[in-house]
């Protein structure tokens, strides 16, 4: 297995503890982070080449250099903890086992963005690690680690814990930015960006939980080392989050550039396709990328062995291709159905849309009830075709990204997949097999 920077002690007994975090090493980055300028460690994490690790992959350091400092107005850091990409559930794992890493990563990081006040935005629904992070927060207090004057330097934080209400449009950083200011979660027109005009109207950024803990190996190590683990401009260690029809689901710290054929297969992680079945596709980012089946992701279009990195994943486009994304890795075997998962998907988005964007609000139910018509057995042909038109009328005609998760799902099966959509109209499933499958979602089948 491949260097462990932010699991390397997650099976630690009393890891989440203080006392147990400081005696394996913890807090040793902040000590080390209040010693320098905030620039240096803006510089230091420019040099490790971190990417964000939430799903958009954009540099963190450059991010942090945009903040505006204008005299006078307070910055702030907002963790993003509003993990509700289907698939992804490694921030969660993350906060749970080992909260003191995250945490450690939000003082220093506030302290080189000049932040005196800082948030963590989580998810609703996760309560129990919001209790964890609580009682971690408090430990912190009292160790003289929050608060005034931190270790003696001179720098002052307070950090809270928000709860989110449950909305998946929330995880988008403007939405997220409105509901912590007490407003309904639809996400901002931009410009202007968080880094000029954030939650209040001041200089804010907004960080993920996975990118936030990576400070704190940077810090320890130096930029440069951290950049020499991975491939490319794809440095550092990366957590997966692997579910699926695999014999192993977990969370995986991998050093990326690690070959996909080796992540999926060998027992060090995913352990292979579960009873023998044969690869069928993969959601390899969370359910918002374009699916791919097996033979791309093992190998791209050029033949070449395709990596676990954002530059390989994303080779060939969307034609061949997909992302990195937030690293929710969703395995399916030759049993399953491309069209009845990616109704699935599509129902998630029309449910989570903020109905802001007509595109959105309309296409995304457009798209669900066209899938749902296909899978009743009563679908035309020309669905498919409607399908791909509703989906291009989405992409990249919305604020925020909510549209293209919901239309890129869509396309890709559609590119891949399409005679298996044509197949459920061809030859349509019988009652039986209707209503078995809707029985198993304690709904109504439809009528023969």
């Amino acid at each position: 297995m491949g260097k462990q920077l932010l699991l390397e002690h997650i099976n630690v007994p009393g890891i989440e503890t203080l006392g147990v975090y400081r005696a394996n090493g913890g807090y040793k980055a902040l000590e080390k982070a209040l010693k320098m300028k905030p620039e240096e460690i803006v510089n230091e994490v420019k040099a490790s080449g971190l990417r964000g690790r939430g799903g958009a992959g954009f540099p963190t350091g450059l991010k942090w250099s945009f903040i505006a400092k204008p005299e006078g107005v307070p910055r702030h850091l907002v963790c993003n903890a509003d993990e509700s990409e289907p698939g992804t559930f490694k921030d969660r794992f993350l906060m749970q086992k080992n909260p003191h890493i995250l945490i450690e990563g939000m003082i220093l990081s506030s302290f080189a963005l000049g932040a005196n006040v800082s948030y963590i935005y989580i998810r609703g629904e996760l309560l129990y690690v919001y209790h964890i992070l609580e009682k971690a927060i408090q430990d912190a207090y009292d160790a003289g680690l929050l608060g005034k004057n931190i270790m003696g330097s001179g720098y002052d934080l307070e950090l809270y814990v928000h709860c989110g209400a449950g909305a998946y449009i929330c995880g988008e950083e403007t939405a997220l930015l409105e509901s912590l200011e007490g407003k309904r979660g639809n996400p901002r027109i931009k410009p202007p960006f968080p880094a000029v005009s954030g939650v209040w109207g001041r200089p804010t950024v907004v960080n993920n939980v996975e990118t936030i803990a990576a400070t704190v190996p940077i810090i320890n190590m130096g930029g440069a080392e951290y950049a020499k683990i991975g491939v490319g401009k794809s440095t550092g260690t990366k957590l997966i989050s692997a579910c699926g029809h695999i014999n192993k689901p977990g969370v995986y710290e991998i050093e990326l550039g690690l070959p996909c054929e080796e992540f999926l297969n060998s027992d060090q992680y995913c352990g292979g396709i579960k009873n023998g079945k044969k690869f069928k596709a993969v959601v390899a980012g969370g359910s918002s990328v374009p699916i791919l089946p097996g033979a791309l992701f093992l190998t791209t279009a050029k033949g070449e062995p395709r990596l676990m990195s954002y530059e390989s994943l994303g080779d060939g486009g969307f034609a061949t291709g997909t992302m990195l994304g937030s690293g929710g890795f969703i395995v399916l075997d030759e049993t399953a159905s491309i069209v009845k998962n990616l109704w699935n998907f599509t129902r998630f988005y029309h449910h989570e849309s903020c109905g802001q964007c007509s595109p959105c609000r309309e296409g995304t139910g457009w798209m669900e009830k066209i899938l749902h018509r296909i899978l009743e057995g009563h679908g035309k042909l020309s669905d498919v075709d409607l399908l791909w038109d509703i989906q291009s009328k989405i992409e990249g005609k919305t604020i925020c990204p909510l549209g293209e998760a919901a239309a890129w799902p869509v396309a890709s099966a559609i590119r891949h997949f399409r005679t298996e959509f044509e197949e459920y109209v061809k030859n349509p499933m019988s009652i039986k097999d209707v209503k078995h499958y809707y029985n198993v979602r304690n709904e109504k089948a439809p009528v023969a």
